[in-house]
């Protein structure tokens, strides 16, 4: 089963739906007991970061979630904001991250490219740049629908799974063990995004 973080923000009914639909057992949950028996974790985020971090801070399900992925080393899947979370801070804020991975979120650097409008909306491909459980059997021109005005900086390619390009190129999913996070929406990218969440659903 996997849990589906409820702390008050992300589309979370859109996720359990994708999950639904590939057959996948999965809840909507802020109680601890119920993701300390979840064999997977989604963490959801949409919006400013710094709401999104006190609103998980202030939830009580932080230290549950986080006993989850580095004691347990259950899978754990973050999804937009909820990704960059796991990220040291973003600058859209000031709020300290999770720091659960080596690298910052940054606005997008686009002087070079004034045609190019904030946030970045729509539909990019997906550049696989290292095998991931996720990517199983994903069609080569796999597709992922995109928005967000600030994205992953790592310290080094090492946990990057996968880029996007807009400008220029830039992480859009990485890997630290059992650890997952995309830049995109799984829940808003049709057959692509299923697939995905397919794959998620058989890890662990």
């Amino acid at each position: 089963m996997t849990a589906i973080v409820n702390y008050g923000v992300g589309n979370l009914t859109s996720v359990l739906n994708m999950f639904k639909r590939i057959g996948a057992e999965a809840i909507i949950t802020a109680d601890v007991e119920e993701i300390k028996r979840a064999e997977r974790i989604l963490l959801p985020g949409v919006g400013h970061f710094d709401s999104c971090m006190q609103r998980f801070n202030e939830s009580g399900l932080r230290a549950v979630v986080e006993e989850k992925a580095f004691a347990e080393k259950v899978p754990l899947l973050g999804i937009c904001v909820g990704a960059q979370m796991m990220t040291r801070g973003s600058e859209e804020g000031i709020e300290k991250g999770l720091g659960w991975v080596d690298a910052d979120t940054i606005r997008f650097r686009l002087s070079e490219h004034p045609q190019l409008k904030i946030p970045n909306m729509g539909w990019n491909e997906l550049i696989i740049n290292r095998p991931s459980p996720l990517w199983n059997d994903l069609p080569s021109e796999a597709r992922f629908y995109f928005t967000h005005s600030f994205h992953f900086q790592f310290d080094s390619d090492e946990m990057v799974t996968g880029k996007a390009k807009y400008g220029y190129e830039y992480a859009a999913a990485f890997r630290k063990q059992n650890i997952f996070g995309t830049q995109f929406h799984p829940e808003k990218s049709h057959k692509f995004g299923m697939k995905l969440l397919e794959n998620f659903a058989k890890e662990g």
